[in-house]
């Protein structure tokens, strides 16, 4: 009698769960075709992606398709400080012109030169003022490179009148570079860039605010919705304040997700593409390396360029994207889990938008408070605040970002994961109290006293 009586119980709580489980999933089915089903969702699927691929290409298509040619520049300089400083190259070419300055602007609008170069004399001050006269608004290439060419040899010029040689200067010009190595437990080292490190780690956690903010106000809205409809009405007849809940969450947690992942599949779709057609001119380190947008600025100048391109590229190599972005995938998921439980409850306990006010602040305070110290975590990650903050749940999303590409112990990182699912359980549950009793509720201003007695029911 005993395996029997636990057979059946066993059954009827398999049978309990399979029906609870199916039930979410209808309500999480019917969350998600409705939204990825609707224009503005396929609207923004496609549109976004066009756009951030937009911002990488075009800018690379234009600058490889543009035909800069051979500016021809005449000079006149009156004060003879510049004979012969100017150099010409691939993409500029100096020529010295003695004739009247009207004359000299007539040839230019006929267009025998590109531009005018006019060096005014003066009597008793250094020659800092240049005009350049031109038919179209002069290039930034030519405008750097006459500015450096005067400023270097104005300054040559006032040290040796002050005895000293420049050549001397020159040398005694040192740049100094520190590289931060980071060491682990077992004594690897690897290089890090602090400044990429703070960028990244301020973006992502930004990110994920604005999506929790986003889709959690998309589940506070849709309950409103139904209740205001009285649409709810006819559903918890057929199931569960708490399956609709939770099918309401994940439906829309996974709405979000596929926006998410076709926004990443698209614009790489769309950059390969591109690649493939414009081949290496959609590479930016090689455009940058030998071609097209160094010869536009002057020689002395590339060898610079050239570097950080090169410092850029390491920079990239040094980013462990893997853990990033999975961490950014698990603590959007779970972060906005968490949250949605308490949108959930917001909006069924209140009749219209305009009441959420009073309970949207407390639950926005912790994401608040998360951005606002990350500007100080960044310069000391491992600080107890930055411990603590990353490992309580309602704040851990923001700050265990901040904090993930200046590199995390493994520990930690999986203490914050595991407490960050435990918060959003304990948040359903509570969520689950408030909705279950003010999904129903109309017509009624429902104060912070009130919730507390819908909490302690049974």
């Amino acid at each position: 009698m005993t395996i029997l009586f636990k057979a059946i119980i066993s059954t009827s709580i398999i049978e309990f769960n399979h029906r609870l489980m199916n039930k979410t999933a209808l309500i999480l089915q019917r969350e998600y075709l409705t939204r990825v089903k609707k224009k503005s969702f396929i609207i923004m699927t496609f549109l976004g992606p066009l756009l951030m691929a937009a911002l990488m290409i075009v800018p690379i298509v234009l600058a490889s398709l543009q035909d800069v040619g051979r500016k021809n520049i005449a000079v006149m300089d009156e004060t003879n400080w510049f004979t012969g400083k100017f150099e010409s190259g691939d993409q500029m070419q100096f020529i010295p012109l003695e004739s009247d300055l009207e004359a000299a602007k007539q040839r230019v609008l006929k267009g025998e030169f590109d531009a005018l170069l006019y060096i005014p004399a003066t009597q008793f001050n250094i020659p800092t003022n240049a005009e350049l006269f031109s038919r179209k608004q002069a290039s930034m290439s030519v405008r750097t490179y006459v500015r450096n060419t005067m400023k270097a040899e104005v300054e040559n010029r006032k040290l040796m009148a002050s005895g000293i040689d420049p050549d001397i200067i020159k040398q005694s010009r040192t740049s100094i570079n520190i590289a931060t190595i980071r060491m682990d437990s077992e004594g690897n080292e690897s290089k890090s860039y602090t400044e990429v490190q703070v960028a990244l780690g301020i973006f992502s956690s930004i990110l994920i605010y604005f999506f929790i903010f986003l889709f959690g106000a998309q589940v506070m809205r849709g309950v409103i919705e139904e209740k205001t409809n009285r649409i709810i009405e006819v559903i918890v007849s057929s199931v569960k304040p708490f399956q609709l809940m939770m099918g309401k969450i994940l439906g829309i947690a996974l709405v979000g997700l596929t926006q998410f992942l076709l926004w990443v599949l698209l614009t790489l779709g769309i950059y390969v593409v591109f690649a493939a057609i414009f081949g290496s001119q959609l590479n930016p380190q090689q455009m940058v390396a030998g071609g097209s947008l160094l010869n536009q600025f002057p020689v002395e100048e590339t060898t610079a360029m050239q570097q950080s391109v090169g410092k850029v590229f390491e920079i990239i190599d040094s980013i462990n994207f893997p853990v990033i972005v999975l961490s950014f995938l698990f603590y959007f998921l779970a972060g906005y889990l968490l949250y949605a439980a308490l949108f959930a409850a917001i909006g069924a306990a209140v009749d219209n938008e305009a009441d959420t006010q009073q309970f949207m602040l407390p639950v926005s305070l912790p994401l608040i408070l998360g951005i606002v110290v990350s500007n100080f975590i960044v310069n000391n990650t491992d600080s107890s605040l930055a411990f603590w903050l990353s490992i309580i749940p309602l704040t851990s999303p923001i700050v265990m970002m901040v904090r993930i590409p200046f590199g995390v112990p493994y520990s930690e990182l999986f203490l914050s994961m595991g407490l960050l699912i435990a918060g959003f359980i304990f948040t359903t549950w509570l969520a689950a109290k408030i909705y279950r009793t003010g999904i129903l509720m109309y017509g009624k201003k429902v104060n912070y006293k009130e919730l507390w007695k819908w909490i302690r029911y049974q």
